[in-house]
């Protein structure tokens, strides 16, 4: 990712779910994370998110609030509508330092915050005087919002499950991907530096979110396989490096597996998109 994209990457925005499933259900249900903080605010219909390890139903009027450096991906079918909150690194000591997911059964603090969002995504698209530093005040209002409904999640049946052993330990084991996935890592390594057998970190993923630890692993290498390949020229086999694989054949066939193409006709695919107008 060069500096243009990285920046527009951490700076405040407000983008489409629809739009970023519309480039590819990788762009969505892949496992990931972003360097700051992510907002989700989900405007109509229902699916499954997964954050740190533990996936939990989602619907309408749904806020799902995932820190920097945090795993995330979630189902998007297509009657999903919703908008993605792109918090900036200045800003994100306003919001809280762990996963929340907070549903908004209140009507009036369902109009309430989306009267807020709208004010904030006018700012942005507007070229006015100022326009830039309003749009962080409407965020930083939103952020009192957010703090002030909080008291309202601890009974909540996501965050009681949160607090499970299984649930603390994927989410360890999360934050071990994220710190090391570009290392040649197996799931006996993460294992063992968190105290448990591959047996047990295995059984734990599947019980909070119906994954197998090798598979959350792959899906996080995979994602930056995918990011690397459609939003840089790096040639493969430096990819392949950056990754953690021995070999760029290597990295094909892993890509291939879970793809169904190779990063090859991954790239070319997606400059394809481009050219064509499409999101990529």
């Amino acid at each position: 990712m060069n500096l243009a994209t990285e920046q527009q990457a951490t700076a405040l925005n407000l983008t489409s779910i629809a739009q970023n499933a519309g480039a590819g259900r990788w762009r969505t249900e892949a496992m990931r994370s972003h360097a700051t903080p992510r907002l989700i605010y989900i405007t109509k219909g229902q699916g499954r998110i997964t954050v740190a390890g533990l996936t939990s139903g989602y619907g309408t009027n749904n806020l799902i609030y995932v820190p920097a450096h945090t795993m995330y991906g979630f189902e998007v079918g297509p009657s999903v509508f919703g908008q993605m909150l792109t918090i900036p690194a200045a800003m994100a000591a306003e919001w809280p330092d762990k996963a929340i997911h907070l549903r908004l059964r209140d009507v009036i603090a369902q109009k309430e915050f989306a009267h807020m969002v709208e004010a904030l995504e006018r700012e942005l698209r507007s070229n006015g005087q100022n326009h830039s530093r309003a749009a962080h005040y409407h965020l930083g209002l939103l952020a009192v919002f957010f703090d002030r409904k909080l008291d309202h999640v601890a009974a909540d049946t996501h965050t009681a499950r949160t607090k499970t052993s299984a649930a603390r330990l994927v989410a360890a084991f999360t934050d071990l991907i994220e710190r090391d996935y570009r290392k040649d890592h197996g799931v006996s390594d993460y294992a063992t530096a968190l105290g448990v057998t591959p047996t047990h970190l295995t059984r734990c993923c599947n019980q909070t979110c119906g994954k197998s630890a090798l598979a959350l692993l792959r899906d996080r290498v995979n994602y930056e396989a995918c990011v690397l390949l459609r939003e840089t020229r790096t040639p493969v086999n430096e990819i392949a490096a950056q990754l953690g694989f021995t070999s760029a054949a290597y990295f094909a066939r892993s890509f291939s597996a879970q793809t169904g193409t190779t990063p090859s006709d991954f790239r070319k695919r997606g400059a394809a998109m481009q050219q064509s107008g499409m999101l990529s």
